[in-house]
């Protein structure tokens, strides 16, 4: 099978194609960007669709043609087959924890907030969606809060950059997109602003995407 540049399917607003393009970033890998973007429903079309048969992003085409869905089995692909640091702990158990933060964000936060999830609470009103998306980010933010606090230090675990941070800095973006009062959470705070300042963050930011419009860069 012929190799290609590897292709990543996102919208610059998506906290889960954000979290792909940070570890691209972190890796170093040229990539090309093939934009759906979510508010057009271009996610329904029928082309997109005979790529990716879920209709969400991100999906991420590899080198060899393969295609990859759902952003945490694409940024451990990558973790595991470009050059570089490991985004992970060698201690299993580091590990673990380092997966536990990826995974209260992934599957116990950011589905509530998804665009999908608002659309249906409030069809066609905004203020109720941002309302709900506010209310539950600020219940699951304490919990998150209290667990950083066992194990974050420089970073979100300990003093080395890993896959907890790629997580962490795109969902406290969506927070404060939802006007979460982000006093109440000064180590989430913290690691943001101290994060999404490093070079590969703001390359990976939904400012400095294609598809960002004008007045929000």
């Amino acid at each position: 099978m012929s190799e290609q540049k590897p292709a990543l399917y996102g919208y610059f607003r998506s906290s889960a194609s954000y979290r792909v393009r940070i570890v691209l970033e972190i890796k170093g890998v040229e990539y090309d960007q093939k934009i759906v973007n979510l508010l057009k429903k271009e996610q329904f079309s029928e082309e997109y669709k005979k790529v990716v048969p879920t209709q969400k992003v991100p999906a991420f085409v590899t080198k060899e043609g393969r295609v990859i869905l759902q952003s945490q089995a694409i940024v451990d692909y990558i973790d595991d087959v470009y050059p570089g640091p490991s985004l992970y702990p060698k201690d299993p158990l580091d590990r673990a924890y380092v997966r536990e933060i990826c995974q209260i964000i992934a599957c116990d936060i950011h589905p509530l907030q998804n665009l999908g999830v608002l659309q249906r609470v409030a069809p066609d009103n905004q203020e109720e969606q941002n309302a709900f998306a506010k209310e539950m980010i600020t219940k699951a933010f304490y919990g998150l809060e209290a667990r950083l606090a066992k194990v974050s230090s420089k970073y979100s675990f300990g003093d080395t950059l890993t896959m907890a941070d790629v997580f962490v800095v795109p969902m406290v973006y969506n927070a404060m997109r939802r006007d979460v009062d982000m006093s109440q959470f000064p180590i989430l705070s913290r690691l943001y602003d101290t994060v999404s300042a490093l070079p590969e963050f703001k390359r990976a930011s939904p400012s400095a995407q294609p598809d960002c419009p004008p007045e929000l860069k």
